[in-house]
């Protein structure tokens, strides 16, 4: 074998070798599902949003909830025989209004119980999500965030404030259709919150109290609701996570090839094991 073959098996080695690890990433993930299924006797479905790297090339891209994800989860849900809880991972920024209805919608309808498990953070149309579970289970520095619809670059509760604070004459026209289609945006994700949070019979009058409050702008969009302010709320909110979720996470890395800003020894620190102190 001469050089010139040397360099291109090198070369198509190095092209696959992502495709590879790719694949043998999914296979570790669907066993990790299966050891929170069989612990909790569930359905897992998870909808995990981080950059990660993919393709040959290992360019990295940021997900968001989309109608693909929409398609992807109404399909598990509908796979799922109506007597068998639910478990959703999420870890999500948010996204699209219409694919995190849906999939709210879907929950909503599904008859056995809805666990919604937050390892880290699901803001916006995550949050949303979670708000049709039963359950919503937080890691104990996890957070959800408001639910106030943005238009474009501008959150729409802001956008109503410029009829507020200027006469109408000195407001131009595109200013007056966004304000239009802000009152209606926020009008919509108040009345689906309030249905969500009315499920099963509760208090109409704190259901809708709770809805202004997240859609309305009351918080900046990626205001932190931790759990306790979640308890306070009065959402259903527990702080005992499954460990295998974790683990889960843990198999959705960040893009390699750049120096890490978190680094730490990956091991245990308890003072009653002094091994781990030891140099």
């Amino acid at each position: 074998m001469g050089i010139i073959d040397i360099i291109w098996l090198i070369f198509v080695i190095s092209a696959f070798q992502p495709l590879i690890q790719q694949r043998a990433l999914f296979a570790r993930r669907v066993q990790a599902i299966r050891r929170l299924e069989k612990r909790r006797g569930s359905r897992v479905i998870t909808l995990i949003h981080r950059q990660e790297a993919f393709s040959f090339f290992g360019l990295p891209f940021a997900r968001y909830i989309d109608i693909d994800d929409s398609e992807e989860v109404l399909r598990a849900i509908e796979l799922t025989a109506p007597d068998v809880p639910i478990d959703l991972v999420l870890h999500t920024p948010g996204g699209m209004v219409l694919a995190s209805q849906q999939i709210a919608n879907a929950l909503l309808s599904h008859p056995a119980k809805v666990t919604a498990v937050v390892p880290h953070h699901a803001m916006s149309g995550g949050t949303l999500i979670a708000l049709a579970a039963d359950e919503i289970l937080l890691s104990p520095s996890a957070v959800l965030g408001p639910v106030d619809p943005q238009l474009g670059r501008h959150p729409a509760a802001s956008v109503l404030t410029v009829l507020e604070r200027k006469d109408i004459n000195e407001i131009d026209d595109e200013t007056l259709i966004m304000a239009d289609v802000s009152r209606k945006a926020i009008n919509q994700i108040r009345e689906t919150i309030s249905r969500l949070l009315m499920r099963g019979g509760s208090d109409t009058a704190a259901a809708e109290k709770l809805a202004h409050l997240l859609s309305e702008g009351h918080w900046t969009h990626d205001y932190p609701i931790t759990a306790e302010i979640a308890k306070d709320l009065g959402l259903p909110v527990a702080t005992d996570p499954p460990d295998e979720v974790r683990q889960i996470i843990r198999l959705y890395p960040q893009p390699r090839g750049h120096r890490p800003a978190v680094e730490y020894i990956p091991v245990p620190y308890n003072p009653s094991r002094s091994s781990a102190y030891r140099d």
